[in-house]
């Protein structure tokens, strides 16, 4: 486990190949005038495994932190993260090796479904100091004093440096830079890159916990292929890719990054509980173009894992990652049939060391990224998908059967492997309360600072996106490039109606200038395809009504007539409900009742028929008869009218969760359609308005005291479950509005107040640079293909920032109660 060494001295940047030095940001320091601290933020990290997570890495921003860029450089300054048992290791990281910390890492071990509680302090850093046992280490050694004789270096000693360049002559076996490369490692294992036209990996496995790097090739190039004290290097990598190597796939074999102009290995960071190192490749010539590429290569203390994030400088068809191919090894290929954002593996396992015993390696990634598991006559590989953009990342790793605690078969490695992939999937949960953010939410809620709230978050994501969201842009968010799909016209909703309520235009340019990157002037929606009979591609047809009613333009009419055409033969139950997406036959989804039926509501007022506001009426009614848990008022996720699908129960055909977004889309989808449903139509409106009365009952029982609403709303102290942003955003819009509108007694104005203070006080986010984040958001949940609705799913899907999913409702909602508050 991790040692605590108490230093009375200032600490600098530390290099060399000492184990016990570390750079700037891998120590904690303490100053002794209490004084002169300041509190920073608290955290509450849970635990959403039923096993427990030792050396667990949490990242954060300095930005999120309420840290200016730059402003701990100089080493006056660092964070001291303490709890009630005593300070918490922590390191000061550069993420991005532009030379300036922007993270801090907190490594913490968490019992099964344990939720710790920390707090961050500014610190002088004086006289003295807590640091950390290093644990983790990244080192680039070369020869000095000698010469080169042809391609090899003779004489000199080993010194070691940050960064370099091989000259031209030097290749493999050049005798030049210790053990062929850079190399980086944890505690339980080493690996190293050969900086040279044949880019493997390789393994340094350890009979010993502690760092070994320092001393491997110190006398040479043959001593580490024997076993010794700390271990010895235990793979053949041959022509293949080694461990955990990547290039790129032709179709029939995996092309290693040899041709490249030239190669830089840079250390990044050396510390205790985190070192990373870089590899630039400038110049790559492959697939009949030039791409430059960069690999930034991370390790935690305690883990056998390297964090792998490879940049290109524009798109390729493809990266291929792989593992070497030994015979006797068992291949291993962990589940696939999960959601898109969970991780999987493949891995072998086998007497494939050097030392003719048993090794395991893995590579861990993404299922959305995985093209193929295949093999060549060399590597298993993973052939991933970059989606249109530039990046993918990945994990690789090694487990040794020498090692201390070691895994001695497949079903031991397979054991590792699951939760390893948990623990990647099925983050901690993270609750984070800065003193920047909380200084400006103490003012009492009144309208103007409810509206002023919207404002500034969407500055923020203004800022934040540019013009990525407009047709032939990237989504960095999603990964993928912008099309027209529901999140976007949701966003584009929430910014033009900042810019009704403030009068500013520049909200509603932004919006209608995205949307109208869509369209061509006769009024194509472009990359829209009708014959998919996806009801997500609906909602943005909001804004095609709003901007015709607006202008009266011909391409707005032509657009959002095309979509209703959509409506008119899409796929439906027997009793007329939408099928969520013709994929999905027979499902009536939550999400789809608000995809479609507010667009259909006000096509038919604007440009349709009273048939169609019949029909979207008759969507609630469905929808309620049988997604309605009758005992409880809350709604299930979906039903299959053909009760065939995993997740649907055999008898009922419903899901069998009460996920917080699913009713959300729902509740606010009542409201948006009774706007649109004149008054005297009582028939059409009764049905509807019943519905809002016993839902906001149902949302007053099952609120929070924090004022909103968990992600599965009715299991609260169910492990992983949280509180999540963008179902209690939807849920304070929708009852905000029934009270602007009278369809609820006053009587509910506490709740929907208390719904907004609480979506402030634990989703807002105030960073350094002033922009305003809403936090902790489910960033997506569905059923079919790989999502199986258990609970694990949907604590499985990734929780993230700034979603629009969570922003856009946020904003409405803020807007909503600040049209409530001036009725006070």
């Amino acid at each position: 486990m991790r040692k605590i060494i108490l230093l009375g001295l200032a600490f600098g940047l530390l290099q060399g190949s000492n184990p016990a030095n570390s750079d700037a940001g891998s120590a904690a320091r303490v100053e002794s005038a209490a004084a002169a601290e300041s509190s920073l933020a608290s955290i509450s990290i849970e635990n959403p495994s039923l096993f427990e997570r030792e050396d667990q890495p949490v990242y954060l921003t300095l930005n999120a932190l309420g840290v200016k860029t730059g402003a701990l450089e100089d080493g006056a300054r660092t964070i001291l993260v303490q709890d009630k048992q005593g300070v918490v290791p922590s390191q000061l990281i550069d993420s991005d090796g532009d030379g300036i910390n922007d993270q801090l890492l907190i490594s913490v071990d968490l019992k099964a479904a344990q939720t710790r509680k920390l707090t961050l302090t500014l610190v002088p850093a004086a006289d003295s100091a807590v640091a950390f046992e290093k644990r983790t280490q990244a080192e680039l050694s070369i020869k000095q004093g000698g010469e080169w004789q042809g391609k090899t270096y003779v004489g000199g000693d080993f010194v070691n440096v940050q960064s370099l360049t091989p000259p031209p002559q030097y290749t493999d076996h050049s005798y030049y830079i210790r053990y062929e490369g850079p190399g980086i490692e944890s505690d339980r294992i080493a690996y190293r890159f050969y900086l040279d036209w044949r880019n493997g990996f390789d393994i340094f496995a350890k009979v010993r916990r502690g760092l070994a790097l320092q001393n491997i090739g110190q006398d040479g190039y043959e001593s580490y292929h024997h076993l010794s004290d700390w271990g010895m290097d235990v793979l053949k990598v041959g022509q293949s890719l080694g461990m955990g190597g990547y290039g790129y796939w032709d179709g029939k074999a995996a092309l290693r990054v040899s041709d490249v102009d030239r190669r830089t290995a840079r250390i990044i960071n050396n510390g205790a509980i985190f070192s990373s190192l870089t590899i630039d490749y400038d110049g790559w010539n492959i697939a009949d173009q030039k791409v430059d590429l960069q690999a930034h290569f991370s390790m935690t203390a305690g883990s056998p894992l390297v964090h792998t994030r490879l940049h290109l400088s524009k798109t390729l068809p493809n990266l291929v990652v792989g593992l070497v191919k030994h015979d006797n090894t068992e291949v291993i290929r962990g589940d696939l049939d999960i959601t898109g954002q969970a991780w999987s593996y493949i891995a072998t396992f086998g007497q494939q060391s050097l030392n003719n015993d048993d090794l395991g390696m893995f590579l861990l990634f993404k299922k959305e990224d995985l093209q193929q598991a295949t093999e060549d006559d060399h590597s298993q590989v993973a052939v991933l998908d970059l989606n249109g953009g530039t990046d993918i990342d990945y994990y690789f790793g090694a487990l040794w059967s020498a090692e201390p605690e070691p895994v001695t078969d497949v079903a031991g490695l397979r054991a590792f492997l699951e939760n390893e992939v948990e623990k990647l999937t099925l983050a901690p949960r993270i609750s984070l309360k800065t003193t920047l953010s909380q200084s400006q939410k103490t003012a009492p809620m009144t309208s103007k600072q409810a509206l002023d709230w919207a404002v500034r978050v969407a500055d923020s994501e203004m800022q934040r996106r540019g013009d990525s969201l407009a047709y032939g842009g990237f989504d960095q968010l999603r990964g993928r490039v912008s099309d027209w799909n529901y999140t976007t016209g949701l966003l584009m909703h929430a910014l033009d109606d900042v810019g009704q309520a403030t009068g500013k235009a520049k909200y509603s340019d932004y919006a209608r200038k995205t949307i109208d990157s869509f369209l061509t002037d006769d009024g194509v929606i472009r990359g829209y395809d009708e014959s998919e009979y996806n009801i997500d591609q609906i909602n943005s047809g909001k804004m095609l009504v709003r901007y015709y009613q607006r202008t009266g333009g011909e391409k707005y009419k032509a657009a959002a007539a095309a979509l209703a055409h959509q409506l008119e033969n899409h796929p439906r139950t027997s009793e007329g409900a939408f099928w969520h997406k013709k994929r999905y036959p027979g499902q009536l989804w939550m999400d789809g009742v608000y995809m479609g039926m507010p667009f259909l509501a006000g096509y038919a007022v604007s440009l349709g028929t009273p048939e169609q506001l019949k029909e979207a009426v008759h969507e609630f009614e469905i929808t309620r008869a049988h997604l309605r848990d009758p005992k409880t008022g809350l709604y299930f996720h979906a039903w299959d009218e053909k009760k065939q699908q995993n997740w649907a129960d055999p008898e009922t055909g419903l899901s069998h969760y009460v996920w917080g977004r699913g009713m959300g889309w729902f509740a606010m989808a009542l409201v948006d359609v009774l706007d649109f449903i004149p008054e005297d139509q009582e028939e059409l409106r009764r049905p509807l308005l019943a519905m809002v009365s016993e839902l906001a009952d149902t949302l007053r029982r099952y609120q929070d005291e924090s004022g909103v609403w968990y992600q599965i709303v009715d299991m609260p102290e169910k492990e992983g479950n949280y509180l999540e942003a963008s179902g209690s955003s939807m849920f304070v819009y929708f009852l905000a509005d029934a009270l602007n509108h009278g369809y609820l007694p006053e009587t509910y104005r506490p709740v929907a107040l208390k719904g907004f203070q609480g979506l402030v006080n634990e989703f807002i986010n105030v960073a350094a640079d002033q922009k305003v984040s809403v936090t902790n958001i489910c960033e997506v949940a569905g059923l079919g293909f790989g999502r199986d609705g258990s609970y694990r799913y949907y604590m499985s899907e990734p929780v993230i920032d700034n979603d629009p999913k969570g922003l856009g409702p946020f904003v409405m909602a803020a807007i909503k109660v600040s049209q409530l508050l001036q009725s006070n």
